[in-house]
């Protein structure tokens, strides 16, 4: 099978695009748009499918594409299907411009950005931009290409949410890679960052993932959760760490695109993983399937150890109406969080200094009393992400993993068949 099998095939419909050419025949092919002004870059009559969207703009606004945000509706809905700042939800983070290659998305070195994601509607589609800066945008260019065709019932609608959280570590301590005790156990997506909570049916398609770390510890011992249909723990997916998810290892500090997963920004010259680094994924051959719900999470560090920036835009189709999104932030919601500098770093050396005796060198065990005091605070975080039942339920699936493990040598299992 391949990407091209449908190309010869005919298809019934009719191709329009709303674009912002200009009408008179001229060459001003832009809108203007001031600030906190919102338009309508398009809004459709009857039913088609949106295929292909360009974008590129020119704005005084050094964060324009944090502070632009972008609302899709489908079939007269009043709540968007579609919310979030114009820059995260073609792959460009912290109002930051770099390359992105990938299938459904792609960004270009010189701003523009671009979708392939299918976005059918049956009843009118609309597209809404509002300029949410203290700035005008000078111009603003852009295709909407669409194609005029009946769309079925199994056609779910496109969403995508924008979601931020600035992690506050669950044991009250960032104890990751055991820098303060042994590591705690998390038997519940009660303290992760939660991506999707999707009621309705329909599938998971991809994330893009945007972290910024204040500390050099790897944000990628975080394991991603998918809990489907409402079930309880354990969840149907349980992953192993974050860039594992990635389809990545090790949290690489290289730049890379692939077509359904990469790396196109990391924190290449940082020390450590310091600073910030985004990740994509789209499940475009193996979609995460829901009948019901979806609640897809992921930990920030081990058992939500650590103190992260972490914002994500995630997509699905599902059938209409949706679950509410998250409350939006306010433009103050959307900055970034200050970079963490090399005179931060030395002051943190320099509380170091005092605490060991005034003269240290920078790799000295911390003093037991102290550690004794972070240990108890963390107690209490610790057993709220373990909950018995969890912590039962966690004991039958680690015997029945170790079962279906079948530890043997050679090639024959203890039933006498070779292992598949």
């Amino acid at each position: 099978m391949s990407l091209f099998d449908d190309l010869p095939r005919f298809s019934k419909g009719r191709n329009r695009r709303i674009s912002s050419y200009d009408r008179t025949g001229g060459n001003a092919d832009r809108i203007f748009l001031a600030a906190g002004e919102t338009v309508n870059l398009a809004d459709i009559r009857g039913s088609g499918v949106i295929r292909h969207i360009w974008i590129t703009y020119g704005h005084d606004d050094p964060m324009a594409l944090r502070n632009m945000i972008v609302r899709m509706y489908w079939d007269g809905e009043k709540r968007p299907s579609v919310q979030s700042p114009l820059g995260d939800l073609f792959g460009q983070g912290w109002g930051e411009n770099y390359p992105v290659t990938s299938l459904p998305l792609c960004a270009t070195p010189k701003r523009s950005v671009v979708s392939y994601f299918p976005m059918p509607f049956s009843d009118g589609a609309r597209i809404e931009l509002e300029n949410d800066s203290a700035s005008d945008c000078l111009a603003f260019y852009y295709y909407v290409d669409y194609e005029e065709r009946e769309v079925g019932e199994e056609e779910g609608r496109f969403h995508a949410e924008w979601r931020r959280r600035l992690n506050h570590p669950a044991e009250a301590m960032e104890n990751e890679w055991r820098a303060f005790d042994q590591p705690a156990k998390n038997l519940t997506d009660a303290a992760n960052h939660l991506f999707i909570d999707a009621v309705g049916r329909g599938h998971y398609v991809g994330i893009n993932y945007y972290v910024e770390c204040p500390t050099p510890m790897w944000y990628g011992e975080g394991d991603d959760m998918f809990f489907i249909d409402g079930e309880s723990w354990p969840p149907s997916l349980h992953g192993t760490g974050t860039e594992d998810y990635f389809n990545s290892s090790y949290c690489p500090k290289e730049a890379y695109c692939a077509p359904l997963f990469g790396y196109p920004r990391v924190n290449a010259g940082e020390t450590g993983w310091l600073g910030r680094t985004h990740c994509y994924r789209f499940h475009l051959p193996d979609p995460v399937l829901f009948q019901k719900s979806l609640r897809g999470s992921i930990e920030c560090g081990h058992a939500d150890s650590l103190t992260l920036d972490l914002v994500t835009v995630a997509y699905w189709y599902q059938t209409e109406p949706h679950k509410p999104f998250a409350a939006f932030p306010e433009r103050a919601g959307r900055a970034n969080m200050p970079a963490i500098s090399p005179s931060d770093i030395h002051r943190w050396r320099g509380v170091w200094r005092q605490m060991q005796g005034g003269n240290p060198w920078g790799n000295e065990p911390l003093p037991e009393k102290f550690l004794g005091k972070v240990r108890a605070a963390a107690a209490k975080g610790r057993a709220r992400i373990a909950p018995a039942k969890a912590a039962a339920q966690a004991e039958k699936e680690s015997r029945a993993y170790e079962k279906m493990l079948n530890r043997r040598k050679g090639g024959k299992s203890k039933t006498g068949k070779r292992g598949k």
